[in-house]
């Protein structure tokens, strides 16, 4: 099973940006943890983050091809894009959504997601916990767990 994890923008300063929002766990730590956690499963995991909406779209694209299934934190973009959006109607990919931070705790621009009703289920609010959460129930709806 191959299961791609995509992060959106301003999660590589995780660790030091907000850390009474989003924990002090960077990007890397979160990254050992959740692998540690799909070679547990035996899943094959790919790993991504980037800034850019336009990548973010195109990793999102290529995982007709890649993967069969993703783990997805797209950061702000969950609330402002629709290309992100449009790009999983186009793959149909099953995906689950994470956010480390409670969504519906926060400011009411960041209580909306468009990618929530796309995807299998949404974790939020767990912190690190959220995305190896995530993984399980991923591999599990897919058949490995």
């Amino acid at each position: 099973m191959r299961i791609t994890v995509l992060n959106g923008p301003n999660l590589n300063l995780l660790g030091s940006r907000e850390p009474e929002v989003y924990g002090r766990t960077t990007l890397d730590q979160l990254e050992t943890m959740v692998r540690a956690e799909a070679d547990e499963l035996g899943v094959s995991l790919t790993w991504y983050q980037t800034n850019h909406e336009g990548e973010f779209v195109e990793a999102v694209q290529a995982l007709a091809a890649a993967a069969d299934g993703a783990l997805v934190n797209a950061g702000a973009f969950t609330h402002t894009s629709l290309a992100i959006r449009d790009a999983f109607l186009a793959v149909q990919v099953p995906f689950v959504e994470v956010h480390l931070s409670n969504l519906f705790a926060r400011e009411p621009e960041r209580r909306h997601s468009r990618l929530a009703d796309l995807a299998i289920g949404v974790v939020t609010g767990f912190g690190p916990m959220g995305y190896r959460l995530g993984l399980r129930a991923l591999a599990a709806r897919l058949g490995g767990g």
